[in-house]
């Protein structure tokens, strides 16, 4: 069985880590995780046992994460914008032995209590011995990461090592991933973007993580000047192309990058031919869920394909199903099903909710999204929305909010846009949709948006209600919270 960060098993002197403007080396990184790691033992911390970490900007939480991982326990990312409720309720469901942070007295008052000090001296004079046998590639829970709650209270999904190893392996093969890459990213390590793939990818692969902890996107496109691998949200790459189309030498740096990934939430079709246009650079994207880890990938064997997620990673079955699960064998880009996965990566189960975790995944080890998405003749995933917000059934009709949504977007005056199904005595669903202008102080008439979708999709997919709103409500990682718009 591999160790799961194999650069550290045999460090040789290697930049491994840069956050912000500083860099440190392998070896450097291995005493601090290993400092850590004799100070869970320390304060009784055993292996297998919960340790929460408060993901504060700062070098000490990566040392955490890391040390954490040494250490063998389960490591529970939490972000530093949780409220009392959220925090009570991860208190009482994971019951942490204690919590870690890097600045303390910035953690929020709450009960999981005060927070013990991480230290951050980088020091490799006096390297300290012990867990040299550390955290494997095996079956071990490594991290609880909660779901976003969106639809009830969050849920404490368990990934084992073994499944995080299996992703990044995948992934390294349909990005060419190598230890020769320079991943830069300015993402929360509270989620699996930035702390699985940004820095548990980096440190499995071998090659280097350029960590900016506040997004400020002039460092972030300075960064990957030299060729690096860039790790955005679409709404980081839309501020990343406002600025780019006025200042050339952005749009210089972001053209001089290795690769431009983006995920989390769907990049619209306009942005990626925006961001072509600025840099000469496409935009790779990618499709997974905190319970599956990466499902999907476009591989950077050929070019960017808008508008898809691609084909699934090595080792990863990923099949669309009708509403009784049963299998839709399909491939006209045109048929929706819910996606199901199985693969190493699929996670051990929501902690304490067998229920739960029987809710989602079956007998035979498939995992049923809650995503809704066509599948095109050479094996690609289009996402077209949630089963829960995004099937909207109007009219005798299945129709999927995201192909309205990426329509709307292709009109000049739409800035963004979220749509809905709301209850209708007639069609059953009316299509609603809510949308951002560009110039909140013109926004185009929403019969001319109507119109517009009345012409380039079938006329029963058009909206019958527009409603403009000053911004869609978002959580932590930019993704639309459609229950709020609804909400009375």
């Amino acid at each position: 069985m591999d160790p799961l960060f194999p650069c550290l098993a045999a460090p040789d002197g290697r930049i491994v880590l840069t956050v912000g403007d500083d860099s440190f080396s392998d070896r450097q990184l291995l005493a601090a995780a290993r400092r850590h790691a004799q100070a869970l033992a320390r304060a009784g911390i055993a292996p297998g046992d919960r340790v929460g970490v408060w993901t504060l900007p700062y070098l000490g939480t990566v040392v955490a994460l890391v040390g954490g991982a040494l250490a063998g326990v389960v490591t529970v990312p939490l972000n530093p914008r949780l409220g009392e409720r959220e925090c009570s309720h991860i208190a009482a469901d994971a019951a942490p032995r204690c919590c870690f942070a890097a600045r303390p007295a910035e953690c929020p008052e709450s009960p999981l209590g005060p927070a013990i000090a991480v230290s951050e001296d980088m020091s490799d004079a006096a390297c300290p011995e012990g867990h040299q046998d550390f955290h494997r590639a095996d079956e071990r829970p490594l991290l609880l990461i909660y779901t976003s709650g969106t639809t009830g209270a969050p849920k404490g999904a368990v990934l084992t090592a073994a499944g995080v190893a299996a992703n990044i392996d995948g992934l390294a093969r349909a990005w060419q991933w190598t230890a020769r890459d320079t991943v830069v990213h300015a993402l929360p390590l509270f989620h699996v973007h930035g702390l699985v793939l940004g820095l548990f990818g980096s440190l499995r692969i071998g090659g280097r993580l350029h960590w900016q902890p506040r997004f400020e996107p002039v460092a972030l496109a300075a960064a990957v000047r030299g060729g690096g691998v860039l790790f955005a949200v679409p709404t980081m790459y839309v501020r990343l192309a406002e600025l780019a189309e006025r200042d050339a030498s952005i749009a210089a740096d972001l053209g001089a990058a290795r690769l431009l990934i983006s995920g989390s939430a769907a990049l619209s079709a306009r942005e990626h031919r925006r961001l072509a246009a600025i840099t000469g650079r496409g935009v790779y994207e990618r499709y997974g869920l905190t319970e599956t880890l990466i499902v999907c990938a476009v591989p950077t064997s050929g070019p960017p394909r808008p508008g898809l997620v691609g084909p699934p990673l090595p080792g990863v079955e990923v099949r669309l199903v009708d509403d009784a699960r049963r299998p839709l064998d399909v491939a006209d880009d045109a048929t929706i099903g819910e996606i199901a996965v199985r693969g190493p990566s699929v996670f051990a189960g929501y902690l304490g909710r067998p229920e739960a975790t029987a809710a989602v995944r079956d007998a035979d080890g498939w995992f049923y999204t809650g995503d809704l998405a066509t599948r095109t003749d050479d094996g690609a995933y289009r996402i077209v929305g949630r089963r829960a917000t995004d099937l909207i059934k109007s009219g005798g009709f299945k129709i999927g909010a995201g192909e309205i949504e990426a329509c709307l977007l292709e009109h000049p005056d739409v800035a963004e846009t979220a749509v809905v199904g709301l209850p209708d005595d007639d069609l059953g669903e009316r299509i609603v949709a809510f949308v951002v202008a560009r110039d909140p102080a013109l926004p185009p008439p929403g019969e001319q948006l109507v119109d517009h979708v009345a012409r380039a999709l079938a006329p029963h997919k058009r909206p019958r209600d527009v409603r403009f709103v000053e911004a869609l409500p978002r959580n932590a990682m930019g993704k639309v919270i459609k229950a709020r718009l609804t909400r009375p």
